[in-house]
């Protein structure tokens, strides 16, 4: 019986590795370079007309201090986004002072090689210093003192980058799950209408540069009503807005795709396009306390046990995990090319699974596989899966077309 058992398990997996084979020999040509094996074609020439596909960079990136990441990013993207460097922390760290020798270089690395740059973020709760919100003895400033700071920085910031940027994700993360204002300090100070004049400011410095406003988990239908009014309210006034970023840090079972559908279409309704614009799924357990989505908390973890349970995958991400991570990957992007003509950019939230955010979010230390490249840079199942979805994608189109 022993013996049967092994028999069938090996059995079962020579299948099913025949089975990925023939996927990856019909659906892609499998060119390697000669550090990352890269495939061809790559992300972005499969999607090539369909939108663009962005990846969030850091600083060793950017400057091109690791050389197999500049070649896997060159070669699949068309699009980057900063992950921290024009962050107001980074650029505008006291009154008196702006430091922008890497956020420069972050801006030369994408011009450098044609690729559409976003930037990231002007009016956050987060990454902020407390400077802006207080005077020299440490109170709290009034609100037209926190306006003239905030236009000072939109004005510098965005008009530095004028005519190199693309787009700005203007504000981030302004509401609660609820749908309601997050009770920020920009909202204490000024009022529901820091929103308003954070698009306004951005659009004297730069009249040509698209505006997004960006957020998680607004496939919820709470928080989606919630962001809904504030593109009602800026259109209301005749300020611009031209996108709302669904940020994507997904799970393997939330959002449902008919979430992500009703999301796209709403905002659809509302005149603006949508951007995926940190996409990345969560494959390990959910922490209790955790909101999931961009919920940025760090929770400690002492007991092993526990531990053990919440980093099941320290050694990779068994093969039967793989698959159905490209799984959901390929249905997550078979609904964005259906809505493409809604969806103008998705950009994921790093380049490997080493590097991404999740391994220290919320619990440090874990070993996360949110993304399409593997530790050793080498692509993903869920790298060819959402290749061959967009292979189908025109394939269906051309069918149509005859």
């Amino acid at each position: 019986m022993a013996v049967q058992t092994l028999t069938n398990k090996s059995h079962y997996q020579i299948t099913r590795q025949l089975c990925w084979a023939f996927f990856l020999i019909s659906t892609i040509s499998c060119t390697a370079n000669n550090s990352t094996n890269t495939p061809s074609p790559t992300l972005k020439d499969a999607f090539r007309g369909q939108f663009l596909i962005g990846i969030a960079v850091n600083e060793r990136q950017f400057t091109e201090a690791d050389p197999k990441a500049v070649q896997l990013i060159t070669n699949n993207f068309n699009s980057i986004s900063p992950e921290n460097v024009l962050k107001w922390q980074s650029v505008h760290p006291s009154p008196e002072t702006y430091t922008f020798d890497m956020a420069d270089k972050f801006v030369e690395f994408g011009l450098k090689h044609n690729m559409v740059i976003i930037g990231h973020t002007l009016v956050w709760h987060h990454q902020t210093p407390l400077w802006v919100f207080q005077n020299e003895k440490g109170e709290k400033v009034d609100r037209e003192t926190l306006i003239a700071r905030m236009r000072d920085h939109i004005h510098t910031v965005v008009g530095r980058y004028k005519g190199k940027i693309k787009g700005w994700d203007v504000v981030n993360e302004a509401l609660n799950e609820n749908g309601q204002l997050r009770r920020s300090r920009w909202l204490e100070i000024i009022g529901p209408d820091y929103i308003k004049l954070a698009f306004k400011f951005a659009h004297e410095a730069d009249p040509d540069v698209e505006l997004y406003y960006n957020d998680y988990s607004i496939e919820n239908e709470p928080k989606r009503r919630g962001a809904i009014e504030i593109v009602k309210s800026l259109k209301a006034e005749g300020i611009r807005i031209d996108a709302v970023g669904m940020q994507g840090h997904y799970l393997m079972n939330w959002p449902t795709l008919q979430q992500i559908e009703n999301t796209i279409n709403d905002f659809k309704k509302l005149g603006v396009k949508v951007m995926i614009t940190e996409l990345d799924i969560d494959v390990l357990p959910r922490v209790e306390g955790h909101l999931g989505g961009g919920d940025i908390r760090t929770i400690r973890i002492t007991d092993p046990q526990r531990w053990h349970e919440l980093d099941p995958y320290p050694d990779g991400l068994p093969e039967e995990k793989q698959d159905a991570l490209a799984q959901r990957y390929a249905e997550l992007f078979k609904v964005f090319l259906k809505h493409h003509d809604t969806i103008s950019r998705v950009t994921f939230w790093g380049l490997t699974d080493g590097e991404s955010w999740l391994n220290y979010n919320p619990v440090p230390g874990r070993h996360n596989h949110p993304l399409l490249f593997d530790r050793q840079y080498k692509p993903k199942k869920a790298y060819y899966a959402i290749i061959r979805a967009a292979q189908e994608f025109e394939s269906s189109q051309k069918n149509k077309d005859k």
